[in-house]
């Protein structure tokens, strides 16, 4: 068998798919509906106003309401609600594709104890294929006992996996923003977040971050990355990730001016 391949075996494994949510009306439907090789669907939900809990329900997912705690610890308490061993991991506004879905029915029973899956983007009306946004390869389906989400980061959380880990072939995309309005409103609670971690892991506010971060990852992704090969929508990722980072560095400045 090759390394990382999850094929030709009859043993089939049971899958958990585990999705957090909170006011996702929009996606959870399209999310859910891609899960049809999974043994049972976990939705935790934060509270949301809107419909997304009884949209799950009738879907036939299990939904479990519990407080916002910050998206590890939030993933986390998912992952304990699941039955099988194997979990797979989801945002509401991803979708696994039909060809990574046929992947998973056939996955091995293996030495892996969990698998990266590659992610692709769907940024502005366009599938995003350079910038550095693809394969964004995603530890998203491993065991339940081997490991858990990093709860020492606020933002951008990872499964960290005791074991090895295989590699899958086929994507899984996500729906990422459909107007600027959504990016921008993420983008300001994701860089509070990110500026509280860098915060509490000592690092200080730079001039230095604030004037050569922002450039050097302009360059690096539409040039080094070939994001101009993803047009208008390629052009507004590397932007708003160079001002994204602005931003970040801009807040730790101000959090650790304040006493």
């Amino acid at each position: 068998m090759k390394a990382g391949s999850a094929f030709d075996n009859i043993n089939v494994m049971k899958v958990s798919a585990v999705i957090i949510t909170f006011n996702e009306e929009e996606n959870i439907k399209r999310c859910i509906a891609s899960l049809g090789f999974a043994d049972e669907v976990v939705v935790v939900d934060s509270g949301s106003r809107d419909k997304t809990a009884q949209i799950a329900k009738e879907l036939g997912a299990l939904v479990f309401t519990h407080g916002w705690q910050g998206y590890s610890k939030q993933k986390n308490f998912a992952v304990s609600k699941a039955r099988n061993e194997w979990v797979l991991s989801l945002d509401a506004d991803e979708v696994v594709s039909p060809e990574l879905g046929e992947e998973l029915t056939k996955i091995i029973i293996s030495p892996y104890e969990g698998y990266s899956i590659p992610r692709r983007a769907f940024f502005l009306g366009r599938w995003i294929n350079h910038c550095g946004w693809y394969p964004d390869l995603q530890l998203r389906l491993f065991r339940k006992k081997a490991g858990r989400f990093d709860e020492t980061k606020q933002v951008h959380e990872r499964f960290l996996l005791n074991g090895k880990a295989g590699l899958l072939k086929n994507d899984l995309f996500h729906y990422t923003y459909t107007n600027l309005g959504q990016y921008f409103s993420t983008l300001n609670r994701y860089t509070e977040l990110a500026a509280i971690s860098m915060k509490e892991k000592g690092r200080k506010g730079r001039v230095s971050d604030l004037l050569l971060n922002p450039p050097c990852t302009f360059f690096k992704m539409y040039v080094l990355k070939f994001g101009f090969l993803d047009g208008l929508p390629g052009l507004f990722v590397c932007l708003l990730s160079s001002f994204y980072n602005f931003v970040k560095y801009a807040k730790l400045w101000e959090l650790t001016r304040k006493k």
